[in-house]
């Protein structure tokens, strides 16, 4: 099944709005209910923000096309007017580490929308297409992070490529892998209320 152009729109500026405000927004779980009695509801920060998150939930529900340009107008946005990024915005961003895994929103919204489509709307095939979403994303900011190496970019030096892929693949992985089950049951939950 395929969203509706007028329908791709919309999704598209709603994931654009989402993923900025995904920048802004630490996620956190909370205690288990079961101890809830004893101390209190405790929150854990899962050190990420919820970007990611939103890439995700646009593609799971609203395809690929939306997802992908919703991610092309953040871009855009960061690169030149606004501070959209985590650490601001403008066109000296492309010189950080992390913007590899910015451009990498882009192919991982695509992927996670055209898996979300093209298999039946059951949990496990959603979460399927988020951990596709999320790897693309990954490979993506490896990728920038290994050539920016290759060819001595600066900004690059401060950072070996052990530490970058560290810093942003492997420590950040545990607290995306948590957002890619919430975004899971939400957009399940969703596209059973939106019949789709």
């Amino acid at each position: 099944m395929n969203v509706a152009a007028p329908s791709q729109l919309m999704w598209a500026l709603i994931g654009l709005i989402l993923t900025i405000g995904g920048t802004l927004l630490e996620a956190f779980i909370t205690s288990p209910p079961w101890v809830w009695g004893q101390n209190g509801i405790q929150a854990y920060s899962l050190g990420v923000t919820c970007q990611i998150a939103a890439v995700l939930l646009v593609g799971c529900l609203g395809g690929r096309n939306a997802a992908t340009i919703s991610q092309i107008a953040y871009l855009i946005l960061g690169l030149t007017w606004f501070n959209v990024f985590t650490q601001g915005g403008g066109l000296d961003y492309v010189q950080r580490p992390n913007f590899g895994y910015l451009l990498g929103f882009v192919p991982g919204a695509w992927i996670c929308g055209w898996f979300a489509f093209r298999l039946p709307t059951r949990l496990e095939f959603l979460a399927f297409s988020c951990l596709m979403g999320l790897v693309t994303i990954h490979i993506t900011g490896i990728s920038y992070i290994l050539i920016a190496h290759a060819f001595k970019w600066t900004g690059f030096a401060s950072l070996s490529v052990a530490e970058a892929m560290i810093t942003f693949s492997i420590s950040p992985l545990p607290g995306q892998l948590a957002l890619v089950c919430a975004v899971t049951v939400l957009a399940s939950l969703l596209r059973r209320l939106m019949l789709y």
